[in-house]
């Protein structure tokens, strides 16, 4: 997964864009960043990045991964804060998979300067 386009659905190579992050060269700069880059580990089944990315107090204690599921695509609908200057953001989005999509709302926070992921609500 080097120059096709990131499976976040954006057009930079995954090694660019999200693959940066999942190998820990850089933090996501920005709530929605690592909302895609975690879409990423949950297509690429990479439990280690997701559980780095997720915060202390909501962070379980692994990751089940249905051996069945095939995530087809990403689709930010909304953010709101989420950027170097806040603490805090939402990124709500859709994400598709064979045979139905998971809707949700995600709160993010920094902590220690990292963006990470807190929870979130599903929509629909």
């Amino acid at each position: 997964m080097t120059s096709r386009s990131c499976p976040c659905g954006l057009a930079e190579p995954y090694a660019r864009c999200c693959g940066r992050f999942l190998r820990g060269e850089s933090a996501a700069p920005s709530a929605e960043a690592l909302m895609r880059s975690r879409y990423c580990a949950f297509v690429q089944e990479d439990e280690a990045y997701l559980l780095r990315t997720w915060h202390p107090r909501t962070r379980p204690a692994r990751v089940e991964f249905d051996p069945g599921m095939r995530w087809t695509g990403l689709e930010i609908l909304g953010a709101e804060q989420g950027s170097a200057f806040h603490t805090t953001g939402t990124v709500t989005f859709r994400a598709g998979y064979r045979g139905g999509a998971l809707h949700e709302r995600s709160r993010f926070e920094r902590v220690d300067g990292a963006w990470v992921y807190v929870d979130g609500d599903f929509l629909d």
